[in-house]
């Protein structure tokens, strides 16, 4: 292996890095209200966001999977593609929640001006934990769960519980 193999793929992964830092942040500035729900879920249970998600994602995943290799014409192929696309773009905006988390605890002075940033600071800290591969799936799937659990939960955006129709 030469260097240029070497800058290669240290170039691709960084690029990735990148990718999910954006999207992240793009998550953030476009649903802000989900991605509080998701910090707020992933912070106060995270193993209960982790095996929501497991039992969600992993399904969805598998079906999509089946579909695109038994289907015998391109437009359920392409139903394929979105089924698996779209689990794991909703995986990436629950996650989005895990870095505003993360960026909320590495506080700055700065943060009453610019509240993105506390998302950029834990999606940079996110992105390089992701290095030990291991991180990666963990996340995603706890970040899908906060998200299902936060589309699915009686709670507002400022933590209290909804009342009751009467």
């Amino acid at each position: 292996m030469n260097l240029a193999d070497v800058f290669t793929v240290v170039l691709v992964i960084v690029g990735f890095l990148a990718v999910f830092v954006g999207i992240w942040l793009a998550a953030a500035g476009l649903f802000p209200a989900a991605v509080e729900r998701c910090a707020g879920r992933l912070g106060t249970s995270p193993v209960k966001c982790a095996l929501v998600g497991a039992v969600c994602a992993i399904p969805l995943l598998v079906v999509g999977i089946i579909i695109g290799n038994v289907a015998p014409n391109a437009p359920v192929k392409v139903l394929s593609f979105v089924i698996i696309v779209s689990t794991i773009l909703a995986a990436l905006i629950g996650t989005s929640g895990l870095a505003l988390r993360i960026g909320q605890g590495l506080k700055s002075a700065r943060d009453d001006d610019s509240p993105w940033l506390r998302v950029r600071r834990g999606a940079v800290v996110l992105a390089l934990t992701y290095g030990t591969i291991v991180l990666l799936p963990v996340t995603l799937v706890a970040g899908f769960g906060a998200l299902v659990l936060g589309l699915f939960s009686r709670e507002n955006s400022s933590g209290g519980r909804v009342p009751e129709a009467p």
